[in-house]
């Protein structure tokens, strides 16, 4: 699935001004010589005329987009001499500034087509051109996304998540017997997944919760947004940043509720499909001009109403006369607790794509902000139940 027609799509033709981090090295592709054979004097500088000789010489070993990229490279010196590090972090699939300052200084620029306009691709590398269109703002991380994507691992967070759900579901409804508003059931709680306010000590239940749905109008929606934008997200920013977007979001979720709505139970993974999908829609938002995605407007305003038909039905089901009073039906407030989360952490996740978030402030903020939401909520679990004096309902 990685394998791209040569030529492959080149570098983007204006690379924007932000700072593009490195990359980690994959190791594909070694340096055609060693510094030692133009570097005599161990420098750690190369002069141009070597290096566009090297260039000749190992023409036919480059991808032609690199090539591009390294001529440029060699362009934007004047004073005739390259950092070599610079050629190796290159060669290697490291975007460094100097891959940056390459095309936006060189005198060499590069005239490639966009990636749109390839032709004659197969149905894998269509997907990955689209999937590269519908997440990435810039036209040079659709390339670079486009040109690395191996499909190696495949998105497997995001099915893995997704098929437990379903396996849970039907599992529940072959034992209830019951698929439509299973919530209803008088023998719903009693599964030891739900988050229930009586055995909140029990702290797997503020992540296994996302395994239970109150039906199947429940679970069909947080499905579909699962795999129509959580896959193709986890496609280009990999399992373990969705993943702890997800996570993050359904922990905030069932935190949120023990604070907020401290009587009433949670249940569905609408925490972490809101996070995604908030961060997703925040990002096309703030690079409104550069998403390329067709009818964007369209999809967002779809987006948002599926949200908004979700978040009507929960806030319905929660004031309705409960089927095991005095206990009520499942909270609400775990989707504000994902889209909080997805706004935040999620939103400069999706933005840094490719770069190392340690580097960037604002991860450092949200992180600090979620932490001391997360202890907060800890500790108000500990005593506030006890200091309100609350009733809360028996356990199931």
């Amino acid at each position: 699935m990685g394998e791209h027609p040569s030529p492959g799509p080149a570098v983007a033709a204006c690379a924007e001004a932000e700072r593009i981090e490195e990359l980690e090295p994959e190791a594909e592709e070694q340096p055609p010589a060693a510094p030692e054979d133009f570097d005599p004097g161990n420098t750690g500088y190369i002069s141009t005329c070597k290096f566009r000789s090297l260039l000749e010489s190992q023409s036919s070993k480059l991808d032609p987009h690199k090539r591009e990229v390294l001529l440029a490279l060699a362009d934007s010196h004047a004073d005739g001499q390259i950092c070599y590090q610079d050629f190796v972090n290159l060669i290697s699939n490291k975007r460094s500034n100097s891959f940056r300052q390459a095309i936006l200084q060189g005198n060499r620029r590069l005239c490639s087509k966009a990636l749109l306009e390839e032709k004659g691709l197969n149905f894998s590398q269509r997907l990955i051109r689209h999937v590269a269109y519908e997440t990435l703002p810039r036209e040079i991380d659709r390339k670079w996304y486009y040109d690395s994507y191996t499909c190696c691992p495949p998105p497997w967070f995001m099915i893995t998540v997704t098929l437990l759900e379903v396996a849970f579901f039907l599992y529940n409804g072959v034992s209830l017997d019951q698929f439509v508003l299973q919530v209803t059931h008088p023998r719903y709680l009693k599964n030891s997944l739900v988050y229930h306010p009586q055995l909140r000590a029990q702290a797997w239940r503020y992540l296994t919760y996302i395994f239970m749905h109150a039906g199947i109008e429940h679970l069909g929606l947080n499905v579909v947004l699962q795999l129509l934008v959580g896959v193709p997200l986890e496609m280009v920013h990999g399992a373990t940043r969705i993943a702890l977007v997800y996570v993050a979001g359904v922990v905030a979720g069932s935190l949120a509720v023990s604070v907020a709505d401290m009587t009433a139970p949670v249940v569905g993974s609408s925490g972490g499909v809101y996070a995604l999908v908030s961060a997703h829609l925040a990002n096309i938002v703030m690079n409104w001009s550069g998403m390329k995605c067709q009818f964007k407007l369209l999809r967002m305003a779809v987006a948002l109403i599926c949200m908004s038909m979700e978040f009507g039905r929960a806030v319905w089901l929660r004031f309705h006369p409960s089927a095991y009073p005095p206990c009520p039906h499942p909270s609400f407030v775990a989707h504000l607790g994902g889209v909080a989360v997805g706004i935040t952490l999620g939103v400069v996740i999706l933005r840094n794509y490719e770069q190392r978030l340690q580097d960037q402030s604002l991860w450092w903020i949200f992180v600090a902000m979620y932490t001391v939401f997360v202890l907060f909520a800890v500790f108000w679990n500990i005593f506030a139940y006890t200091l309100l004096d609350l009733k809360l309902p028996p356990p199931p």
